[in-house]
């Protein structure tokens, strides 16, 4: 929980690449979450309009977050079907918090961004 994550790679890339990524998410705590971004998403829409190789990347992030929702469906349905609404483990509330993961996706900029095209 302390390594950078795919993102941060990715906004280093798009760093190395030209792009003027705020060094505040450059240098950012990797132990947290990281929050969705108004200056990295101004930075994403300029690539979706005059990048393509690097707006390819940015699709394939997006498969790999579609693909990780889709999971995230499949092992509620799982654990529901299997417990039902029991307690699950780790003391978790079970189904009721898998839930509320359902709709968290891991790359929120990217999504943020669709209706900018």
């Amino acid at each position: 929980m302390q390594a950078p994550t795919l993102w941060d790679a990715f906004l280093n890339f798009l760093a190395h690449e030209g792009h003027k990524v705020p060094e505040s998410e450059l240098n950012r705590d990797f132990s947290q979450v990281a929050e969705p971004s108004p200056a990295v998403q101004k930075i994403l829409i300029d690539v979706y309009r005059n990048d393509p190789l690097v707006s390819e990347i940015c699709e394939a992030l997006v498969d790999i977050d579609t693909s990780l929702q889709q999971w995230r469906y499949r092992h509620v349905k799982m654990v529901e079907r299997t417990i039902g609404s029991k307690m699950g483990t780790g003391g978790s509330a079970g189904v009721g918090y898998l839930q509320g993961t359902l709709f968290r996706p891991v790359f929120p900029d990217l999504w943020a961004i669709r209706s900018e095209f």
